[in-house]
């Protein structure tokens, strides 16, 4: 054998990230396995960092036997992005397998970055989601709020803190526990049939719903591939006739559900991209799920139908006057344009610039929540950290995603066939602008 294959041969023997496999990975396939493989190796040191996966068992075996430490998952991202660079497509290729290298590139960087910090590296708020999630929230100072609140508070007279008139307020408006299911079993069914008009849906899908406690959120969707998912809806606190439509949305059509079950569909089976059968939490596709989830409840009821259907439907269904639903909605309409109070209360908390008790009276005064609901809130910020921003941020920029790329006025099949692409496709939030 010529010596300099022999040297070669030896040299192929004794790496374990070895040239033969970085030639046997130099195409976005074979990039795409180690980034499952790797995404899954993390999640052995991150419990919360593996959302969903429904590939193959064995590498999930792998992952457990063997994660690696720390420093070799970030030597074995920083290859993967080094590999990446190496395999830009070519100028003709079609515009998906672009996103698609992008999306990888966004995906490992955010792996980098959460390695990191496991390690760690402290960021602040806006460095922590830009390296994450792709995005920075815009930043409003208290003034903007407290005018926000000001007009609020005009349209709640009353004596004592603002937010408990508005816990008042809202407070025949909670639907009775023992008519939970029936209300929001009615919005999810309202919610299939809407978004079934504009999408194909993939054959078989469906979902569970399980009511839990002593949760951070209020909602969750656990994605367990084949099309199925477990929703579980938080009971701890109580729950709005407005959170009906919202869940089901969110949680399920058009939202979490049915975007993780298109990417399974269109992009895991149809394509064979692999690396759509994980779902790392701390990503920049979080914020594509997020808003498109948050994004999807207009999708599904734009204008006024929303408060004509839960009027009609839904608070008879739970036994609350009809008659009130446009008064409740009109102060549900003000209260939504402090959405961002969320986020400066996150920044503020995790910056280190308050503390959870102040970060709490913050929400309660700018975000109008009760202080067990502000509480729980800043436990879900304590866990999840600059996840907040995917929420509202997400949204916006999915809404002016749909609307710019569908057109001004443009028809509702218009806007659906944006919004089926949008959560079909390998998007980042930086390509959302």
């Amino acid at each position: 054998m010529p010596r300099s294959l022999l040297t070669l041969v030896t040299a192929l023997a004794v790496s374990g990230c070895s040239e033969s496999s970085d030639m046997h990975d130099l195409t976005m396939d074979g990039i795409a396995e180690r980034y499952v493989k790797l995404v899954l190796q993390v999640g052995e040191h991150d419990p919360g960092y593996v959302d969903a996966y429904y590939g193959p068992a064995e590498w999930q075996e792998q992952a457990f036997a063997a994660a690696g430490t720390l420093p070799e998952l970030a030597t074995e991202t920083d290859r993967l992005l080094e590999l990446l660079g190496k395999t830009s497509p070519d100028a003709e290729a079609e515009d998906m397998v672009h996103l698609r290298h992008d999306y990888l590139t966004g995906q490992l960087s955010s792996v980098a970055a959460r390695v990191a910090m496991l390690q760690g590296a402290h960021y602040s708020f806006d460095e922590e989601s830009a390296a994450l999630y792709d995005a920075v929230a815009p930043t409003h100072g208290e003034e903007y709020y407290q005018g926000l609140v000001a007009e609020i508070a005009q349209a709640l007279p009353g004596s004592g803190p603002l937010h408990q008139r508005y816990t008042e307020f809202r407070r025949t408006f909670v639907i009775p526990p023992d008519l939970l299911d029936a209300v929001f079993s009615t919005a999810i069914d309202a919610c299939r049939d809407r978004t079934a008009r504009y999408l194909d849906l993939p054959p078989g899908e469906s979902f569970t719903v399980e009511y839990v406690t002593d949760k951070p959120w209020s909602g969750y969707n656990w994605y367990q591939g084949d099309s199925q998912s477990l929703i579980q809806v938080n009971t701890d606190l109580p729950i709005y006739i407005d959170r009906a439509i919202d869940l089901a949305c969110h949680e399920g059509y058009p939202g979490h559900h049915v975007y993780n079950a298109m990417l399974e569909s269109r992009l895991t089976r149809d394509r064979g991209w692999v690396e759509f059968s994980v779902y790392p939490l701390f990503s920049p596709q979080s914020l594509i799920a997020e808003g498109s989830a948050n994004y999807g409840i207009a999708m599904a009821f734009p204008g006024e139908e929303r408060v004509r259907y839960e009027r009609d439907v839904l608070f008879p269904i739970a036994g609350i006057d009809p008659g009130r639903a446009d008064e409740y909605y009109r102060v549900q309409e003000l209260v939504s344009r402090l959405a961002y109070a969320g986020n400066e209360a996150a920044r503020a908390y995790l910056d280190g610039q308050v503390d959870a008790d102040e970060a709490a009276a913050w929400l309660s005064q700018y975000a109008l929540m009760a202080p067990d609901r502000a509480a729980q809130r800043v436990r879900f910020i304590g866990t999840y950290r600059s996840y907040v921003i995917n929420y509202n941020l997400g949204q916006d920029l999915v809404r002016a995603y749909v609307e710019r790329e569908a057109g001004a006025g443009a028809p509702d099949d218009a806007r659906w066939d944006i919004f089926a692409d949008l959560i079909s496709s390998p998007r980042l939030p930086s390509g959302l602008h």
